[in-house]
Order: C-alpha cells, then sequence, then structure tokens
C-alpha cells in the first residue's frame, strides 16, 4: 500500500502488514526481534494499566524503523536515521497527539532520563548506548527545559521506559493481531474529534 493512499479506514491494516512482513527482523542486535521488541513494550504498559492510547504508543513507537525514508538501523551506523521523527510523521493524521508525541520523543525521553536519572544509563542496553551516541548524548539543561515544555513528556517518558524493558528474550506478549480493535477505538475517535 502506498503511504500516499493511507486514511483512517486503513492505517491500522497498513501497520499490520508491516508488523506481518517486517517483524521478524532483528532489532539494533537486541535478543528480541523487533516486533517482540513493540510487543513488549505494548504489554508492559498493559501490566502497569495504560490507557488505550499509550498501549498504542508502546506499541508503536518504533514504527518509524519501518517507515523512515533513511532504512532501517545498522549497529555500524554512524549517525542517527531518525526513526522517532518518521514515526511520528506516518501516525499524525490519524492519531490523537499523545501518541504522535510519544512516538517522536521517545528518542528526546532516552537523551531526558539519561540527563536527569542518574541510574538511568545503566539500564541501556549496549545497543541502546550507542544509538544514544548517535542521537545527540544525554541533553543539555536547555534540552531538558525544552523537553519539559511539551505537554505530553512525562506520556513520552513511561513510553521510553517500557521501550527499554521490551528486550527480553522468549517473553510472553499478546499478538499484534489482538491489538488490532484497540488501534481501531484509537483511530476511530480520534477522527470522530477531529
Amino acid at each position: 500500500m502506498n503511504p500516499n493512499e493511507l486514511n483512517a479506514g486503513n492505517i491500522v491494516e497498513f501497520i499490520a502488514d508491516i508488523f506481518e512482513r517486517r517483524g521478524a527482523e532483528s532489532y539494533l542486535g537486541e535478543p528480541v526481534t523487533m516486533s517482540e521488541h513493540m510487543l513488549q513494550g505494548a504489554w508492559l504498559a498493559e501490566q502497569e494499566g495504560a490507557p488505550d492510547e499509550l498501549v498504542a504508543a508502546a506499541l508503536l513507537h518504533d514504527i518509524g524503523h519501518y517507515t523512515s525514508e533513511f532504512g532501517t538501523y545498522s549497529p555500524d551506523d554512524v549517525e542517527d536515521k531518525h526513526h522517532d521523527e518518521a514515526g511520528g510523521e506516518v501516525l499524525a493524521p490519524f492519531f490523537p497527539p499523545v501518541i504522535v508525541e510519544c512516538v517522536r520523543l521517545h528518542v528526546s525521553a532516552k537523551r531526558y532520563l539519561c540527563a536527569t536519572d542518574p541510574t538511568y544509563f545503566s539500564r541501556l542496553s549496549p545497543a541502546s548506548v550507542h544509538t544514544l551516541s548517535l542521537q545527540g548524548g544525554p541533553m543539555n539543561a536547555e534540552e531538558v527545559a525544552e523537553f519539559r515544555s511539551n505537554p505530553f513528556h512525562d506520556e513520552a517518558v513511561r513510553v521510553r521506559i517500557w521501550d527499554e524493558g521490551g528486550k527480553v528474550a522468549d517473553m510472553k506478549t499478546r499478538a499484534f493481531r489482538d491489538y488490532v480493535p484497540l488501534l481501531e477505538r484509537v483511530v476511530k475517535k480520534f477522527a470522530a474529534e477531529r
């Protein structure tokens, strides 16, 4: 499906197709596939009783690895591929701002947590440490203030924590298709409110 043909009626199926076709790709050298990683994020969000919008954000936070014009990440990369921005861009017409901003800000949230939580850096996987260096490293004071000015920064931090937790080999989660009704509800509600 051509991204220019996307609409509220087919965006969820477009995403489902991506998961089914490309979800088995390796995830940045982690012990999980890309789809396992995103499903684990959604599962962790559900376990905390997060609302539908944050479960969706955790599920979709890395969708930009599939939609970025710069291609998917490789451990040999020497510059950032901006998957956060690519993911936010593809979701923005169909999903509420909280989801779009969590996707767009999940890299910034890593940089923010590394700057503001002395224990967070030690929780990063080796691949996440490498990408942090490509993404600008921990934020400086001005960047921290700018990040905090975003009305969805707290939600983005929650998604980031689930993101980092979603790298466990053989974790049992639900399947992507189990989340289709949730995603469709969120898209339908957003379309009705516009």
